[in-house]
């Protein structure tokens, strides 16, 4: 659950081709809203003009029939976020619409551009006015500044610029694009829905609208889609590929088919291993919800020890409520997760989760099950500790907020008041990468950043450039 550290990043979908576009958008973005509860935006074209509507809040709470009706168009993207750059105002949420030379365009973005702010200082520098403090708004300073005579051309002319992570959906009156980074540390979809094209984060957005599952937009990708027909792009210096692990471990849905394997069967395997890591005598396995759910399973089959749903998790809690005037200790937690007596008195209880990061929240967690009778509380990860911040994307605290970046495991054991503490090795996560194995993005366990997170200045990337328009 983690309620203490890792936020779900964004996500962002696009239909092409499709009667009302904007309604399939909807539907897709309440797929995504797991990976972004403070805005959403849907851009929607005709063929001759785009359209926009955003704001904060839920998918649900952001859009009417009324404000959807006047989004018309056979084209739309769309976008739910959580702001891991920028701030949270309406101006920050995506997609932004533009007018420029060459007409309107319209992007939504996940990931994490590293070089944004030396960016923005060139193009500032040069005469660029900026409307909102994101980075994606970078891509489209460069895009209206590039001198490639075609649209294709000035999109990788400008991404071409950009180090870091980016999943990208790009919309023009009668185009839809969708590019993933050369690492492709963000997942990316391609689908399809009768006739009409789809991409999205994640397959979970094409199950709600009855989507066809084609494949993934691979790393290092252009996929562009118009009434010609669909093509494919390599434009980009090729890289290895860097998938980040975190979203098979916690930010996935699980009945997503993420990096080629399904999030559930990825976190049952998990579960399994550290079992095979960590084993110790105990009366029942339980799950922080939701996240831990699967790795609790494979904990348990693993084990032979019971399952049981000792946390019961609130569904309805509001992104603020209000505290009572009498201060309660542990509120934030007892208010989002409930202990279940009957499961966790008098027994031996091993709690999975998938993260700990601060640590504030697990210490909470052990002491509301030992108030719920618990005789002995067992903590198993199903991650190796996270020593160092993601700057691809996920917004993390900085490293020396992360608790085991300042403590050895036995030290964060007393701290959590635990009577045991179990991570997942990170050999035993790369077996259950198994064929994928090097494959993904492993830095906030080992600190090995496939791209400088902190880049010193501006590099001139040579990118292949293609006569399309």
């Amino acid at each position: 659950m983690s309620l203490d550290g890792f936020r779900d990043e964004c996500g962002v979908f696009g239909v092409f081709g499709a009667q009302e576009a904007a309604k399939l958008t909807y539907l897709g973005l309440h797929a995504l809203q797991h990976r972004g509860q403070e805005g959403a935006g849907i851009a929607a074209a005709d063929g001759s003009n785009i359209v926009r509507y955003r704001g904060l809040g839920l998918v649900g709470e952001v859009f009417s029939d009324d404000e959807l009706g006047r989004l018309h168009g056979t084209t739309a993207i769309g976008h739910v976020r959580y702001s891991t750059s920028g701030g949270s105002s309406t101006v920050n949420v995506q997609p932004f619409l533009v007018q420029y030379r060459a007409g309107q365009v319209a992007i939504a973005h996940n990931g994490n551009i590293v070089n944004a702010a030396l960016l923005r200082e060139d193009l500032e520098e040069h005469g660029s006015i900026f409307a909102t403090t994101s980075d994606t708004e970078v891509i489209l300073h460069l895009l209206a500044g590039s001198r490639q005579k075609t649209f294709i051309n000035r999109l990788v002319d400008a991404l071409g610029r950009l180090q870091g992570a980016y999943s990208v959906v790009v919309m023009t009156p009668g185009r839809l694009v969708a590019v993933r980074d050369p690492h492709g540390f963000r997942p990316l979809v391609l689908g399809r829905r009768g006739d009409a094209w789809v991409v999205a984060s994640e397959t979970c957005a094409l199950d709600l609208i009855d989507g066809e599952f084609i494949r993934e937009v691979n790393h290092g990708e252009m996929v562009i889609i118009d009434d010609e027909g669909i093509q494919s792009l390599y434009p980009f210096p090729r890289e290895d590929r860097r998938a980040c692990i975190f979203e098979h471990i916690y930010f996935s849905r699980p009945d997503s088919l993420v990096f080629g394997r399904s999030v559930y069967t990825q976190r049952v395997e998990l579960g399994r291993t550290l079992a095979a890591e960590h084993p110790v005598d105990a009366d029942v396995v339980i799950a922080v919800p939701d996240s831990g759910v699967s790795g609790a399973l494979g904990y348990a089959q693993r084990s032979g020890i019971p399952y049981g749903r000792g946390l019961l998790r609130s569904h309805y809690v509001g992104r603020t409520f209000i505290e009572p005037d009498q201060q309660i200790r542990d509120f934030g937690v007892r208010l989002k997760l409930s202990p279940v007596r009957s499961v966790l008195s008098g027994k031996r209880v091993i709690v999975v989760d998938d993260s700990i990061v601060r640590g504030t929240t697990s210490r909470k967690i052990v002491r509301m099950l030992r108030r719920a009778g618990a005789t002995q509380v067992h903590l198993r990860i199903t991650c190796p500790p996270t020593r160092s911040s993601c700057f691809y994307g996920v917004d993390t605290p900085t490293s020396d907020e992360l608790i085991a970046s300042k403590m050895d495991i036995a030290g964060i054991c007393e701290h959590l008041g635990a009577d045991s503490l179990g991570y997942l090795s990170l050999e035993g996560l790369r077996t259950v990468q198994g064929t994928d194995r090097g494959r993904f993005c492993e830095a906030c366990f080992s600190s090995d950043y496939p791209v400088d997170p902190h880049p010193k200045g501006l590099k001139d990337i040579q990118v292949n450039l293609f006569s399309q328009d």
